[in-house]
């Protein structure tokens, strides 16, 4: 297996399977994913991004193919295997954040640890809320929260479970351009500190702070290339605060 995380197959997801309007989300996908990549999937409304996503992350299973996370069959598993594997290996991020509205952010990143045998999980979160900088944001509810801080929530919650691979869709769908480079930033630091990530968007400029950028089409991947100029995300941001716009050369 040596360096894979994933190692897809032939991968086919097929809506309305069997009727004259068979749409093909997924359409016989081959990809290797290795880790410490992160890892950008671009296309269109419609294209079949967000399918694949689901079925990389254990979410959904693809009507044939193979499929093998860290060297382990997903297809042979039943959806209790799947629980566990999604429990234990992946986090996940979602462009409406899907926090719980009455609880506080502590309350919202603990979830994930509450049917694990972790027994601090107290300070695992408060840790987690620490690494995306809103620490002192534990015990305050969703609606006294900004979109990007519970955006960051959201991670925290993703990474509480020290996950192998974090799967992002559309994490800056919802954010305001300042907001979206904060979240960048974050999942940048986190990829430089060995997290393997995956996300979906449908902007340029989200991709372009990615090391990886996958181009979804009709179903297929069109292009797969290497970033050599990997925007940063932090130095976007800091141009942001101080009246510059991004991209703008100093």
């Amino acid at each position: 297996m040596g360096n894979e995380m994933i190692k897809a197959s032939n991968l086919t997801k097929i809506y309305n399977k069997g009727m004259t309007t068979e749409v093909y989300a997924v359409n016989d996908i081959s990809l290797t994913i290795n880790k410490g990549e992160f890892i950008s999937i671009m296309g269109a409304s419609g294209s079949g991004k967000s399918t694949l996503m689901n079925i990389l992350g254990c979410l959904d299973k693809p009507d044939s193919g193979t499929f093998l996370l860290e060297g382990e069959d997903v297809m042979k598993l039943d959806d209790d295997q799947l629980a566990g594997i999604r429990n234990r290996k992946i986090g996940f991020v979602f462009q409406n954040f899907n926090l719980l509205p009455r609880t506080t952010s502590l309350e919202n990143v603990e979830l994930p640890l509450l049917y694990s045998d972790v027994h601090n999980i107290k300070g695992r979160a408060m840790e987690a809320l620490k690494e995306v900088g809103l620490l002192d944001r534990a015990h305050h509810h969703p609606n006294q929260l900004s979109g990007g801080q519970q955006q960051r929530v959201a991670i925290a919650r993703a990474l509480v479970n020290d996950p192998d691979i974090i799967f992002a869709d559309e994490p800056t769908g919802n954010l305001d351009t300042q907001s979206s480079y904060e979240i960048m930033n974050i999942l940048q630091k986190l990829n430089k500190k060995g997290r393997t990530i995956v996300i979906v968007t449908h902007e340029p400029s989200i991709a372009e702070q990615t090391n990886r950028i996958l181009e979804f089409s009709d179903g297929r991947i069109i292009r797969d290339s290497i970033n050599n100029d990997i925007k940063d995300s932090g130095a976007e941001l800091e141009r942001i605060k101080k009246g510059g716009k991004p991209d703008e050369k100093a």
